[in-house]
């Protein structure tokens, strides 16, 4: 078997392509958009007449839909078929095969079984060979993978690594591409100097209380309690008020408890003298109403909000894509990751935020008020990201599972996130 790579500036010149090399009957595999044009998976004829018999017990393709993707296929015991078809009706009688619309939705969910199985089949061929025959790709992608970065991500940097490139400079590449797409912002005086309404925001037990503690802390080393304003949305934990009043009460701070947006809008309103209020709100999973309704309340007291997003560092880039998408309304104006000391790996979380273009603020690194929490520093993360992977040793994969790993990316290509993400 041999699957043909065939690329060109349009669909047209690779479809041409492929005609040339393998003739009218090729099988396309798969095609997509890549830099500068389009890519085509194509396999000869008689090559899918030769795959097709030894997929037909992974897939459970019955005999009919076997015979009408590869012509060469005898079926064992024909089978009649109930009359629908429309289409059957231009045939001569004697050669009539009547197709039920039922039986059209199996033969189609049945090709697409198939589709699906061959794309990732084939991605896994496509993946042997480059291991041994580009080293380099191997090993950054074995890097990447083990430093918490999800395949998709690893499969597009390495894609488009500088040719020959050796194993340092390799990842060199790599680190400096993370570090130039991810964004923080440099300084604290984006916060203290600016001042403004924070509002903190993120599913149950991400640490807002105790990172609102902390910003509330540098605010009043900066400027003095009296130019501080806490504000608690948080009446549902037992005791989620008197946390925050605690510290408001070390700081000097006065904190304010609200239950719905007219209140909000009150509080606010009778603290516009005050440099920085910060907003305590409501854990709430990503999967409840009650995000909607919580975004809905903090861009009803106005456009003066701005929502800064808790990410916890030790959570899967699956579960943190999903936090993002349901807390990101009309816009978050950054994002805070906490419990970075007890992440094994943070790879997952940095992706998301590149992913997502989110502002990175404050990383924090522990319980301790305030010393524990820290400006990012996109350079510091990146290497911390890779330095980390030790810990994951007993998890990283081998180069046999590797194949499988990067097969379930072939889908995954055209995310608009990736196509952003700048390489130069």
């Amino acid at each position: 078997m041999n699957v043909r790579k065939f690329t060109a500036s349009t669909s047209r010149g690779a479809w041409s392509l492929v005609r040339e090399a393998l003739g009218p009957d090729a099988v396309i595999l798969s095609n997509r958009a890549i830099d500068g044009g389009v890519e085509i998976l194509a396999l000869a004829g008689e090559d899918m007449a030769s795959l097709a018999e030894p997929m037909v017990e992974r897939a459970a393709i019955s005999e009919t839909t076997l015979a009408s993707l590869v012509p060469h296929h005898k079926p064992t015991q024909p089978a009649p078929l109930a009359l629908t078809s429309k289409a059957a009706d231009t045939a001569p009688a004697s050669d009539r095969v009547e197709i039920s619309t039922a039986e059209l939705n199996n033969m189609m969910s049945e090709i697409r079984s198939m589709r699906g199985m061959l794309e990732i089949q084939l991605s896994e061929l496509a993946w042997n060979d480059p291991q041994k025959r580009e080293p380099v790709k191997s090993t950054a992608l074995r890097e990447m993978l083990a430093a918490g970065f999800s395949a998709s991500l690893a499969r597009y940097l390495i894609a488009r690594l500088p040719a020959g490139a050796s194993n340092q400079s390799g990842m060199d590449w790599i680190k400096s591409i993370l570090t130039r797409n991810l964004t923080t912002i440099g300084d604290e005086n984006e916060i203290l100097e600016k001042g403004g309404v924070y509002a903190l925001v993120g599913p149950t037990g991400v640490g807002k209380t105790t990172t609102t503690a902390k910003l509330a802390a540098r605010c009043v080393m900066r400027h003095g309690p009296s130019k501080l304003a806490l504000i608690t949305t948080d009446g549902y934990r037992i005791g989620g008020y008197e946390q925050l009043r605690i510290y408001g009460k070390i700081l000097g701070v006065m904190v304010h408890s609200v239950k719905d947006e007219a209140d909000l809008r009150i509080a606010l309103d009778e603290l516009k003298g005050k440099h920085t209020v910060l907003i305590d709100t409501v854990g709430v999973s990503q999967r409840d109403q009650m995000v909607a309704d919580q975004i809905a309340m903090l861009a009803g007291a106005g456009d003066q909000v701005k929502r800064l997003l808790c990410l916890n560092a030790t959570s899967t880039g699956e579960t943190l894509n999903e936090v993002v998408r349901s807390y990101m309304g009309d816009g978050l104006a950054g994002c805070i990751l906490t419990k970075l000391d007890e992440a094994a790996t943070i790879g997952s979380a940095l992706d998301v935020v590149i992913r997502q273009k989110l502002n990175l603020y404050y990383v924090a690194n522990g319980q301790r008020v305030p010393e524990d929490l820290h400006v990012a520093n996109q350079q510091y993360l990146v290497d911390r990201a890779f330095k980390l992977k030790r810990e994951t040793a007993p998890f990283q994969l081998g180069d046999a599972e590797i194949p499988a790993v990067m097969a379930n990316t072939v889908r995954a290509m055209n995310d608009k996130s990736l196509r952003e993400v700048i390489l130069g």
